[in-house]
Order: structure tokens, then C-alpha cells, then sequence
């Protein structure tokens, strides 16, 4: 009989005991916002109505995200009503690679675990990993470009991707993840994904744009519906942006926007990252490195604030289901998240991601439980014993509103951060 994690987590006695976990202070950050979007649902309609203009029974394959988007029900049900008064005829399709297992049905479970389901949409989901080459062209920089199309989505008339706009957690570029990489990599399914990756990071922005102009060539691209997000996970920015605009000066500056309104620590050092919980709805590797500074792709240095010693990730969403790429980003996890993980979903993932997938997929150290872990990352964060640590606790890296800090850093508070409770008490 296998030997779980648990097991395997309760036999490890490390000498810990003396180490002295530190009660952290609640506090709230200045975090930038934008002008929230009060009718999500509504501004996607009239920037789909506005936007575009399709011959009647025209088809659109829409793509859906797996990502944790807010208002992303809304944002769909819109899109698609906008696209109904237009005269189209709008079905979805999981626009997300290799996730969900590189099954049908896992990348349809994720949707619904996100709440997209076609009752909620008001619409057909199709779902199918099996892909249709749609143009082949040759790049001097790039390379051969396949472009990959899902069958539902080739046999549409058009497809209209629909996502957030957002740094990425691999490259970057005037474009990064957003409506262009949804396009050619998640309605590509897992092999436009590999291919779109396996040429490795510094070659993703050049393949990127190589890729949406081959696409946009073919007439299939009817568009996009961007969404910006807040710090606070408000819906910022709706926008609905034509063929051209996909992977253009219009998606650039939607992701300049979004660079602004990104969450982030605020301190530039720290000595231990507690993160509640990690998954593909918070980051595509599980935990953001935009948020924690750490990217770990050669030719892609890691940020310079913040500077983090050691991170702890204490758990997985539930939505995530088990796929846990990035989980390699964490230097301690509990046995119980350890126990969670499913390898299938995760190991093909980490596959189609190329070179940083593999090395963001290898497992941190596991430790019966939080108090270890925390314990652990203390002891090996690089001050001694006696030193005061800075210690920083968040819910995730994707919305970053408040966190709780230990009393070394108090003195540092940024202007503008409140303290809210002053007994968080023990980790």
C-alpha cells in the first residue's frame, strides 16, 4: 500500500521546538484602484454592440478562461447577449490549453467550479481537446507557426476570445496575458500550448505576436472582451477590441493599465511569505511571481522588491482541483496540501509549460503541518535566532487588499497602510 504524505510527514522530527513563531498585526494597504465598473454584465453588451458588426447566423466559438476572474459570469452573459442582438449565434469553448487535465471534462469541471456553466451563461459549452491545424507560416526569429484551433472552435465562423488582461507569470512583453495568448495558446488546446512553449521564455513575446498575425490573417479573429482588474478584484475596465486591436497598441495599453492596479507587497524585504492558499483560479503557477518577486526563467530576473527569504503556502483552492504548476515557487507545505495535489493534472501542465514549468513543478519541502512549516521558514530565512523577522501573511496573490505583519516590521509601514487589528495572533 503507497505510503501518503501524512505518513511520510509524521516520521520527520526536525529541531524546531525552540524556534518562536511571532504574533502578527492585521493591516490594510493603500492598494491602487481604478474606477469600478458597476454593471459588468451591461458593459460588456454595449462594447460588444458598439464594437463589432457580424452577418446574421455568423458563429462565435467564445472562449472562457479557467482563471479566477471577477465578474467573469457577467462578463461571458454579456458578450454573449451583445453578440445575440448582433444576429450571431455564440457558443462557448474552454479556452485554457492543458488545463483541466488535457481532458474535455476536466476543462468543463473547471469552468464549473468558476460557476460558468451554460446555465449560468445562457449558453452551449463545447468541449474538446481534440485540435485542427488552421495556418502554418515560417518566422525568421520564431520559427515554423502552427496555429492551432480547438474543432468547435475552427468549425465557427469566428472566435472572440474574453479574458483578463494581465502581466504574465513567464515573459514579458508590449503584450503579455490577456486576450492575443488566449487566442493562439488556450483555443490551440494542449498541442498550440506546447508548441507555444516549448521554445522557452525569451522567445514567448516574438512567438506571441508572430502568432496573432498569422491568425488575424486567416479572418477567423473576430476580436476580443478585455477585462482590467483592481487590487481589490474590482472589475476596472471593460473593453471590447476589434481583430486589429488583439495583441496591439489597444491590448498594450490595457496591460499597462493592469501593471498599475496590480497588487503588491509593501516591503521591500521579507524574511517569511505566509500564503494561505495557491491555485490555477489565483495564478496560472499557482502563486504569482509579479506579486512575490520570484520568476526563476533564465533570462528572466526576478524583481527586485520584493525581496523574499522563504515562502510557505499553506493550501490549494478548492477550485484548482489539484493542479498545482508553480507549486515549486513554495519552500514549505503541509502534508495536507501535499496530499492534495493531483500529479496527472499537474505533470502535464508543468509538460506543456516548457522549461519554466518543470522547474516551477518540483515539490518543496513537506512538513507534518503549518506550525513546521512556519517554524521551518524561520529557521532558514537567514537571520539568527535572536534577530527580529519580518514576517508577512497573505489570503493569496491574487487580490491584496490587507495582510498581517509581524512587529519587525511596523516601524516600516508604508504611508497610507492602517493598522486594522492589532492580535492575529499565532500562525
Amino acid at each position: 500500500m503507497p505510503i501518503g504524505w501524512e505518513q511520510l510527514a509524521s516520521g520527520v522530527a526536525l529541531p524546531l521546538d525552540d524556534v518562536v513563531i511571532p504574533s502578527l498585526t492585521e493591516i490594510e494597504l493603500p492598494s491602487p484602484r481604478g474606477v469600478p465598473v458597476d454593471d459588468v454584465e451591461s458593459a460588456a453588451l454595449a462594447a460588444v454592440r458598439s464594437r463589432f458588426h457580424v452577418d446574421p447566423g455568423t458563429s462565435v466559438a467564445v472562449g472562457a478562461s479557467s482563471r479566477g476572474l471577477s465578474g467573469r459570469v457577467p462578463v461571458l452573459r454579456g458578450t454573449i447577449a451583445g453578440l445575440r442582438q448582433l444576429g450571431a449565434e455564440p457558443f462557448v469553448v474552454p479556452a485554457m490549453g492543458s488545463h483541466g487535465g488535457a481532458t474535455a471534462d476536466g476543462q468543463v469541471a473547471t469552468l464549473a467550479g468558476l460557476g460558468i456553466t451554460e446555465e449560468s451563461i445562457g449558453a452551449e459549452i463545447r468541449s474538446t481537446m481534440e485540435t485542427t491545424v488552421v495556418a502554418t507560416a515560417h518566422d525568421d526569429e520564431v520559427g515554423t507557426i502552427r496555429l492551432y484551433l480547438d474543432r468547435h472552435a475552427a468549425g465557427a465562423d469566428v472566435i472572440l476570445p474574453v479574458n483578463r488582461v494581465k502581466p504574465h507569470t513567464s515573459f514579458h512583453g508590449p503584450v503579455e496575458s490577456g486576450l492575443a495568448k488566449m487566442a493562439v495558446v488556450g483555443f490551440g488546446k494542449r498541442p498550440g500550448a506546447a508548441e507555444f512553449h516549448a521554445t522557452g521564455p525569451s522567445r514567448m513575446n516574438g512567438r506571441l505576436e508572430a502568432s496573432i498575425a498569422v491568425l488575424r490573417a486567416t479572418g477567423r479573429l473576430l476580436g476580443g472582451v478585455a477585462t482590467v482588474e483592481a487590487a481589490d478584484g474590482a472589475v476596472a475596465e471593460v473593453e471590447a477590441l476589434a481583430a486589429d486591436d488583439v495583441g496591439g497598441p489597444a491590448e498594450t495599453r490595457l496591460l499597462e493599465t493592469a501593471r498599475a492596479l496590480l497588487p503588491r507587497l509593501p516591503f521591500d524585504d521579507i524574511d517569511v511569505l505566509v500564503i494561505e492558499q495557491g491555485g490555477k483560479d489565483i495564478s496560472g503557477t499557482t502563486i504569482d511571481p509579479n506579486v512575490t518577486g520570484r520568476f526563476w526563467v533564465d533570462g528572466l530576473a526576478d524583481l527586485r522588491r520584493p525581496r523574499v527569504a522563504t515562502i510557505v503556502l499553506l493550501a490549494l483552492t478548492p477550485t484548482t482541483a489539484g493542479s498545482a504548476l508553480g507549486i515549486g515557487f513554495a519552500d514549505f507545505v503541509p502534508a495536507s496540501l501535499a496530499a492534495r495535489i493531483d500529479w496527472q493534472q499537474t505533470y502535464v501542465n508543468c509538460l506543456t509549460a516548457g522549461p519554466p514549468g518543470i522547474r516551477r513543478g518540483r515539490m518543496p519541502m513537506v512538513l507534518p503541518d503549518e506550525s513546521a512549516c512556519v517554524r521551518a521558514a524561520l529557521a532558514t530565512c537567514g537571520r539568527g535566532g535572536d534577530e527580529p523577522k519580518r514576517v508577512v501573511r497573505i489570503r493569496s496573490t491574487l487580490h491584496l487588499t490587507r495582510c498581517w505583519v509581524s512587529a519587525a516590521l511596523l516601524d516600516d509601514l508604508p504611508p497610507g497602510v492602517r493598522i486594522v487589528n492589532t492580535r492575529f495572533g499565532t500562525p
